[in-house]
């Protein structure tokens, strides 16, 4: 019944609408940690010691790039996120869960729209969604500054009263709960890998976090079933 109101459902990308344990992640985090040491003339471990330095501080590797080195996001978005995503499997049990929701869906992420459009694709779950909110149409400040969140509603005539969102990280859905959406920590299955850091791992008794699943496309199903 806490979703009986919901007609926009926001999911955010990475570690969600893919599981943790998929590859991907730290395919695009060896990505960061190359770019720096050919940016820097770092060994591996001085580089990846500053990635999480700058991903911890500021949100996001490349806002710290932005704000303390003046770098260009266009060729930083492009080297971090030119991966291999044959990994990842079509998941027609969560493109139908999607499908099922009542009202718009919506992506919601820190990375780039090519990104997130070639992963959906891969997923199989591209034509469920309306549109992507990058991390360019952020003006490149990411989750969870709340500015990101007012530039997503204003720009897709969100009602955060209305709406619910998915997220793997617990700090990120602070705003979203504080604005009204029904927030939903999305977290691995049992015994599966999980490539996040230990700080992205934490949160799930926040009281901005309102359901936790391990299951999304079962979650999803269920909520689908009910409306």
């Amino acid at each position: 019944m806490r979703f009986a109101h919901v007609d926009t459902w926001v999911f955010d990308l990475d570690n969600t609408l893919y599981p943790p344990s998929s590859d991907l992640w730290p395919k695009i985090d060896q990505r960061i940690t190359l770019f720096m040491a050919h940016m820097f003339g770092l060994d591996g471990l001085s580089s990846r010691a500053l990635q999480k330095y700058y991903y911890q501080r500021y949100g996001t590797t490349l806002r710290g790039l932005m704000e303390e080195h003046a770098i260009s996001s266009d060729e930083f978005l492009q080297f971090v996120h030119d991966i291999d995503r044959s990994s990842l499997v079509p998941n027609h049990t969560l493109a139908q869960a999607i499908t099922q929701l009542p009202g718009r869906k919506l992506i919601l992420t820190n990375g780039s729209r090519e990104h997130a459009l070639r992963t959906a694709e891969q997923l199989g779950i591209h034509d469920m969604f309306e549109d992507i909110f990058d991390i360019v149409a952020a003006d490149l400040v990411p989750k969870p500054a709340a500015e990101t969140y007012q530039r997503f509603f204003d720009r897709h005539a969100v009602d955060p009263t209305r709406a619910a969102m998915f997220e793997d990280i617990s700090h990120n859905l602070a705003v979203p709960h504080a604005r009204g959406m029904v927030t939903t920590l999305v977290t691995p299955k049992l015994g599966a890998d999980d490539h996040r850091e230990p700080w992205e791992i934490a949160g799930a008794h926040e009281p901005h976090v309102e359901f936790v699943t391990n299951d999304l496309e079962s979650f999803l199903t269920g909520l689908g079933r009910e409306a």
